[in-house]
């Protein structure tokens, strides 16, 4: 245990203060490289992917704050989390988007032979998944998957899971849920199943299954990708847009003034 806690240490980037929420200060290629180390050294964790709506959700929800601040790596999936990491001198920080890591991790995990497991999204969608990544990644090992109902899983279910989980012994654990179910759902389950890493991707299964479609490049670099998807879903996504946002720019104001103060232990003064 003291080996597995000194790696920790060593392996975990520094992480920005956001609003209160730790984010780690690296980019998709030095995730993956830490991801794959752990992965080798079968350290036991999760990782979350976080933009303005995990952050601004955890100012109301201080499980969610722990919860994200806990996590063996907070990556930055919008681009409002890398500017705010760069003002506060991480210069090497860079967007860690939650399909981009999806796709790099399958990709460098072949040679590795590491075993994947997919959890989340609607009827099929995991399925499909499945077929589109063996598909484009020839020897990616994908063991198995389970699409969950759209409610807490009953004592019956849970004991399902974690009997496949147990024969299959995957090495990744994907969540395609939203935000904040499938964090708290991975610090739920990360000690109990039988797997090393588990990874809160969100609509990355929906994306890369075919099932919705990616904002242009540009828009997701210039911080854009939001307009697109409520254009998209506006039903949906209106009130965390329109909400959210606004309300995480005058915060982010209020943290660099100094009006208000975020400590990452989850306090605010």
């Amino acid at each position: 245990m003291e080996n597995i806690v000194e790696y920790l240490r060593a392996a975990q980037p520094a992480r920005a203060n956001v609003l209160g929420v730790g984010i780690s200060a690296l980019n998709l290629d030095s995730a993956v490289k830490v991801m794959l180390s752990a992965l080798n050294q079968r350290v036991k964790g999760y990782v979350c992917v976080s933009g303005v709506h995990g952050v601004s959700e955890a100012q109301t929800d201080p499980t969610l704050r722990r919860i994200l601040n806990e996590a063996f790596l907070n990556t930055p999936d919008g681009m409002p989390m890398v500017w705010m990491g760069r003002l506060q001198g991480f210069k090497g920080i860079d967007r860690v988007y939650g399909p981009d890591l999806m796709l790099r991790l399958c990709e460098s995990s072949v040679a590795h032979g590491f075993k994947h497991f997919f959890y989340g999204g609607g009827a099929g969608v995991a399925e499909e998944l499945k077929t589109r990544l063996g598909q484009r990644f020839p020897g990616l090992n994908i063991v198995g998957t389970f699409s969950p109902p759209f409610r807490p899983l009953t004592t019956e279910e849970e004991s399902e899971l974690k009997a496949l989980v147990a024969g299959l012994k995957p090495d990744i654990f994907w969540v395609g849920l939203s935000t904040p179910k499938q964090e708290k759902f991975m610090a739920e389950h990360w000690k109990s199943l039988e797997t090393t890493m588990f990874v809160g991707v969100g609509a990355a299964f929906d994306f890369h299954a075919g099932r919705v479609r990616q904002a242009p490049r540009w828009m997701q670099r210039s911080g854009l990708e939001w307009l697109f998807r409520l254009a998209c879903e506006p039903r949906r996504l209106w009130k965390r847009y329109l909400k959210n946002n606004p309300l995480f720019v005058v915060r982010a104001f209020f943290q660099f003034t100094g009006l208000r103060k975020y400590s990452l232990d989850g306090t605010r003064g």
